[in-house]
């Protein structure tokens, strides 16, 4: 078999030490500029708050500097957090970008909180009700985009008839139940909590109802990648993802740091079960290794699309990975395997 699989791009707007935000900004344009010559379909931004390594924390704006920065290339949300936010706020600013650049803006919707407890409550003191009212309130969106919403007395204007397609966003079985009975093409974060992928994926796919959007189920899989020339210049490229990975781990979240070789201690952080279990699906080698790796994804998944996160300190190192896995990609579609 061959795959024909679509390849996408989620972004952090990651911030390296000794850097500004403004700098991951610019990063993150110069990286979608290139992704869109490389063949990559779409081009996600993360919502994350109160982490000074994030800077794509107004999620919103960022994707309209990336869209009006580029020409073809999908760009949306990996995704928008919803209870941190008003379904009317937010589809005022998602109608707004797809009038700006039609046809090209996604609107992928999570409910987690995309931050610590604390902060989470500082963004929104009742979004633990939102959290609960979460098919509510993609059903609210879903409405407001709407025209017959025209008739309505609460209206998202911008929003009417604007095509904005909605995904939802899950690391666990919840979200996969929303997505299927809406009839919304469902995005799993399988790059951080591949536990229950394979779950999510079954009861996505045996409780999809068609609807006006979809009328089949679509997936999409997240997966980690860090590719270049050698096995071991990946290895010693990915001491800056092992670094971040503990400080998420132990809530000591710093600035992305630039690689070192793999000393015995990184090297035994790395093999920590903890570890082993959140970065599952880290590809992480040369082009034929992380080439079998995603091989190997696709089928046993059999995913509509893949999306790729790349944690790698240095711009140039970062591009290089990017361009090496289009290749693959390229490589696998055309090659019987």
């Amino acid at each position: 078999m061959s795959f024909n699989t679509p390849y996408s791009i989620l972004e952090l707007a990651t911030v390296s030490q000794g850097e500004k935000p403004a700098d991951a900004f610019h990063k993150a344009l110069d990286l979608a500029q290139k992704a869109e010559s490389w063949g990559y379909h779409r081009f996600w931004l993360a919502e994350h708050h109160n982490m000074k390594s994030i800077a794509s924390s107004a999620t919103s704006v960022l994707i309209g500097r990336i869209a009006g920065g580029t020409k073809t290339l999908r760009v949306g949300s990996g995704g928008i957090m919803l209870p941190n936010h008003s379904p009317l706020i937010v589809s005022e600013q998602f109608g707004t970008l797809g009038a700006l650049y039609p046809g090209r803006i996604d609107l992928g919707l999570g409910r987690a909180p995309g931050t610590d407890q604390t902060t989470a409550h500082a963004i929104r003191s009742d979004r633990m009700q939102s959290v609960y009212r979460f098919p509510d309130e993609v059903n609210q969106i879903q409405q407001y985009f709407s025209t017959e919403n025209a008739s309505a007395s609460v209206r998202a204007t911008v929003a009417e008839g604007v095509d904005v397609p909605l995904y939802i966003l899950g690391s666990s079985t919840d979200s996969a139940h929303v997505a299927a009975k809406n009839g919304l093409p469902y995005a799993f974060a399988s790059h951080f909590a591949p536990g229950q992928l394979m779950e999510a994926l079954q009861i996505y796919y045996n409780n999809f109802q068609p609807s006006a959007q979809l009328q089949e189920p679509y997936t999409i899989a997240c997966i980690n990648v860090i590719a270049a020339e050698t096995n071991e210049e990946a290895e010693r490229i990915s001491t800056s993802l092992i670094k971040m990975m503990l400080g998420v781990m132990t809530n000591n979240i710093d600035y992305m740091q630039p690689p070192t070789e793999m000393t015995p201690d990184l090297k035994e952080l790395a093999m920590n079960p903890a570890f082993q279990k959140m970065l599952k699906y880290a590809f992480i080698g040369d082009k034929e290794h992380v080439k079998n790796n995603t091989r190997e994804f696709l089928k046993a998944t059999q995913v509509n699309e893949l999306m790729v996160v790349s944690h790698i300190y240095d711009h140039n190192d970062r591009l290089k990975s990017y361009q090496s896995f289009a290749e693959i990609m390229q490589e696998l579609e055309s090659v019987k395997v």
